[in-house]
């Protein structure tokens, strides 16, 4: 537990500076995105603490509103890992009730006080799991009627074991999320067993299958991409993109959309070519390539949503460290949007990147991880795996000059374009 911390008041608690924040995507069934678990971990290069980790998620709960809480998850729900000294604290009460998840972690004492406290919050709207569930002990049994969730670490569980879990909670009627799901097989294997929702980054995981074709669609827009970067006439451009109908009508609708921050509406593909400008236009068939792969559910698939991102944070870290140069920011987001197309294709990132022409610096990042881009690719990654990565943060920050305040600020305005990019 978190020593005295009953006693401490919100701003006696450490403030951002001190600690790293993750989102962990948390998907349904469709394998739609439906929650964010958020991870907050002090800035260390040793191995993680769980009693600096739920200090920070104390401070962050303490100061919801001033860290922009509802930037981070937008319309998703957001999970908090709390123990008996957070969840005594009333500024708990800070957090919406109808947006957050509280998980409690297994390791607490479950005390008739917790029990109490606990009935209290979920009195009050609040929606509790059980956290890294491996059993169904006596004393877990005081809690459950006041559970809605229980998450279930799955690493290096049997299937035997998880459908003893699985059945013993189905039967109470509690909804189960897999957590650590890390390959499609384990998340099938989970399908099966009757899980409701997947935490992990299998579906962000490549799976390369040798002879595989690009869709028409995705060709046609691999195509104009390449036009682009040829530095092709315009008419040779819009020529290319009526070719394909539902093309031009995501390309208004996209120039149409509150992200854009164009006060006009726009008719015409030609203006819309013109309003994009060719920067623009290429960043938006990047995004539309992850559409194209999940027409059923538009812009609401959880690669997009990681992919966005990526390629936003990479962005605003070029321009705090480069200001003025557009071009690097620009490459940047290119990297961050990128980085995800083997997984989006199945096919291998040499295959993609003979497809469409890239700088060195940029297949030098794609490829190997090397260079300026590389090392922001990097960061990102490492922030997305905190809890495996976590100690390679700080050096990495280190190497690139850039504060954790900055970093957290940076943060936040990618989540929230990223979040504006899914209602589109």
């Amino acid at each position: 537990m978190i020593p005295d911390l009953k006693q401490q008041l919100p701003d006696e608690l450490p403030r951002v500076k001190e600690f790293f924040l993750a989102r962990q995507p948390i998907l349904n069934s469709d394998q739609t995105l439906v929650a964010y678990e958020l991870l907050f971990r002090r800035a260390s290069t040793g191995p993680a603490n769980v009693i600096d980790d739920l200090a920070a998620t104390a401070s962050v709960i303490a100061h919801a509103s001033e860290l922009g809480i509802a930037n981070v998850i937008g319309a998703s729900l957001g999970f908090f890992n709390v123990d008996a000294a957070v969840l005594m604290c009333d500024f708990v009460n800070f957090l919406p009730c109808d947006k957050v998840v509280l998980e409690i972690l297994e390791t607490v004492d479950v005390t008739p006080e917790l029990v109490a406290r606990v009935a209290e919050l979920a009195g009050q709207g609040f929606t509790f799991a059980l956290d890294d569930v491996i059993s169904h002990s006596e004393s877990l049994q005081k809690l459950l009627p006041l559970v809605k969730i229980i998450k279930i670490d799955i690493t290096g569980m049997s299937k035997d074991d998880m459908a003893k879990l699985v059945g013993h909670f189905n039967k109470a009627g509690k909804l189960l999320l897999a957590e650590k799901v890390e390959t499609i097989e384990q998340f099938t294997d989970c399908m099966d067993l009757g899980f409701h929702y997947f935490q992990g980054y299998y579906f962000a995981r490549p799976v390369i299958l040798s002879g595989k074709k690009l869709a028409p669609s995705q060709l046609a827009i691999m195509q104009l991409l390449s036009l682009i970067v040829a530095d092709a006439d315009t008419a040779e451009i819009e020529t290319a993109i009526k070719k394909d109908a539902s093309l031009v009508l995501t390309l208004l609708r996209l120039t149409n959309t509150p992200a854009m921050g164009i006060t006009q509406r726009i008719d015409s593909l030609g203006q819309a070519l013109t309003v994009l400008g060719r920067r623009q236009l290429q960043r938006w068939l990047q995004i539309i390539l992850y559409a194209e792969h999940h027409k059923g559910s538009h812009f609401s698939s959880p690669l997009l949503q990681l992919a966005t991102t990526r390629g936003k944070l990479l962005e605003l870290i070029a321009e705090t460290l480069k200001p003025g140069d557009r071009a690097m920011a620009d490459t940047a987001f290119t990297v961050g949007i990128m980085s995800l197309m083997d997984t989006l294709f199945g096919l291998s990132m040499n295959d993609i990147l003979a497809q469409v022409a890239v700088v060195d610096d940029v297949s030098d990042a794609l490829l190997y991880r090397r260079g300026f881009y590389g090392d922001l690719l990097k960061l990102a990654e490492y922030i997305e795996r905190i809890e495996k990565t976590g100690p390679l943060l700080m050096p990495t920050l280190k190497k690139l000059g850039l504060s954790i305040e900055d970093l957290y600020a940076l943060q936040i305005t990618a989540f929230e374009w990223s979040n504006n990019v899914s209602r589109i």
